[in-house]
């Protein structure tokens, strides 16, 4: 195993950071509200698909329960 030179480490740390193409506010902005909207679209579509079962579960042992 090489011994690492600190100096060398950082001057290649500092080079890959200036690689990294960060986002614009706007694009930060957006992708946020994304999230939110499909957290949402998600949450509700369970909520459906609960109520539907639970429905449908309801139904079939009322049925066969008397």
């Amino acid at each position: 195993m090489a011994i690492a030179n600190p100096v060398k480490f950082i001057q290649e740390v500092r080079a890959e950071i200036s690689k990294v193409v960060w986002p614009t506010r706007r694009e930060v902005m957006l992708t946020t509200i994304m999230v939110f909207i499909m957290a949402a679209l998600t949450a509700i579509f369970f909520s459906l698909v609960d109520l539907l079962i639970r429905t449908g579960l309801t139904g079939v042992l009322g049925y066969f329960g008397g």
